[in-house]
């Protein structure tokens, strides 16, 4: 004879901000369409946001979307779609689960795409034999209604290096624990983690992501660097200088200590040329640059 126990009384709660959907979803895109292949990589995270109380309140399932259906649908829709950039594609996928399913009213995508580039044979990319690239291309497409978007576009482990016109210097010195000795040449690294946003919707986002992409390089090269902040700073306005389309944009860079190694004890020279690469612990420089 089974028991039944009187279940206690527990205290009043509501559902709150939630969302539901598939993460990890690894998708290749190999375009056929001649000789010279076209290929494009992405991660894709999905999540959906709606009317899902029933489902976590009562265990009601009725009318929802499942997860395993999303992967299905991002695959599918990368064969009939994802013609231009991931942002765009994005903006398809959510349209899709608003119109198609029941609770949906809104959601987002976010990617992460890996960098291609061609191999070179006698000075030429070949037409379909491919090399990754070590940077990676982010972004996050939200709506709340399948029709107005929100883009943020952004860039990941681009890791650049200067070995020289950089610097430490003129900083509190007078500070008890104080012991970094000032600077006017050293070894300057940074993983540059970058993410920005629009204020239109008319953006070509392939050709923005480039521009961004080689201008943080070339910003690295174009100044004598007092500090990283100065560096962060001066990317930020470089971009915002070049791009129109996008209205502040965000960094995060630690600084990747390159230490010059004591070979003296061993009657050696060293000009800044055997270095000591120090994973840890490192400075590390957050901040937005923003139109004035």
């Amino acid at each position: 004879m089974t028991q039944t126990t009187e279940k206690k009384a527990t205290v009043k709660v509501k559902l709150g901000e939630n969302n539901y959907g598939k993460a990890e979803i690894n998708l290749m895109k190999i375009n056929r369409g001649g000789k010279r292949h076209e290929i494009r990589e992405l991660q894709v995270r999905v999540a959906m946001t709606g009317d899902f109380d029933a489902a976590h309140s009562k265990g009601d399932n009725s009318e929802l979307v499942a997860t395993d259906t999303v992967r299905n649908t991002v695959y599918g829709l990368a064969k009939e779609g994802f013609t231009s950039s991931p942002e765009v594609f994005g903006k398809e996928l959510i349209a899709h689960f608003v119109k198609t399913g029941p609770k949906v009213t809104g959601g987002f995508m976010e990617f992460t795409e890996h960098l291609w580039d061609r191999v070179q044979v006698g000075g030429q990319g070949h037409d379909h034999s491919f090399v990754r690239q070590m940077p990676k291309r982010t972004g996050r497409i939200e709506s709340e209604d399948g029709k107005a978007f929100k883009v943020t576009s952004g860039i990941a482990e681009l890791y650049v290096l200067k070995t020289t016109e950089s610097g430490w210097e003129n900083y509190l010195l007078e500070e008890r624990f104080t012991t970094l000795p000032e600077t006017h040449e050293r070894v300057m690294a940074t993983f540059v983690t970058a993410k920005w946003e629009y204020n239109t919707d008319d953006v070509d986002y392939d050709a923005v992501w480039d521009k961004v992409f080689g201008q943080l390089q070339e910003t690295l090269t174009d100044h004598y660097s007092p500090s990283l902040q100065n560096t962060l700073y001066l990317m930020g306005e470089a971009v915002l200088s070049l791009c129109p389309e996008i209205s502040r944009i965000w960094f995060r860079m630690p600084n990747m200590h390159h230490l010059q190694y004591n070979l003296g004890r061993f009657d050696l020279d060293n000009n800044l040329e055997i270095m000591h690469v120090d994973p840890e612990p490192y400075g590390l420089m957050e901040g937005w640059v923003e139109r004035a």
